[in-house]
């Protein structure tokens, strides 16, 4: 199961690292987003992932293995995906939902969030 993330207005570069950075510490989801797709080759090679998310802060070795979306990058027209490794509760979808509200807030960016 996902949940599809589409950012309206600027600064959607910002936008996706920040739950890039939020991702980090939710160990119950992989992700996929645009800037990933785009650079997914660098990615895939050994310590890509950890190189790429270094500049957001410590990633475990751990985590690095299971941070980036194994099923590809099926985003169609959002930016960003959760995919949770078990069937999310509604409690869960809601924690999402207000941990994204509090990350991008600051930058005032508006979003529509589904998970399918």
């Amino acid at each position: 199961m996902k949940s599809y993330v589409k950012i309206y207005g600027p600064p959607l570069l910002k936008a996706i690292k920040t739950l890039e950075k939020l991702a980090i510490d939710l160990p119950e989801v992989c992700i996929m987003d645009t800037m990933i797709a785009s650079d997914v080759d660098s990615i895939n090679y050994p310590d890509g992932v950890s190189n790429y998310f270094a500049p957001l802060g410590s990633v475990s070795d751990e985590r690095c293995e299971k941070l980036i979306s194994k099923s590809g990058e099926s985003l169609g027209e959002n930016d960003f995906y959760f995919e949770w490794f078990k069937t999310p509760t509604t409690d869960q979808i809601n924690e999402i939902i207000v941990k994204i509200d509090e990350a991008l807030a600051p930058l005032g960016v508006k979003y529509t969030i589904s998970t399918k």
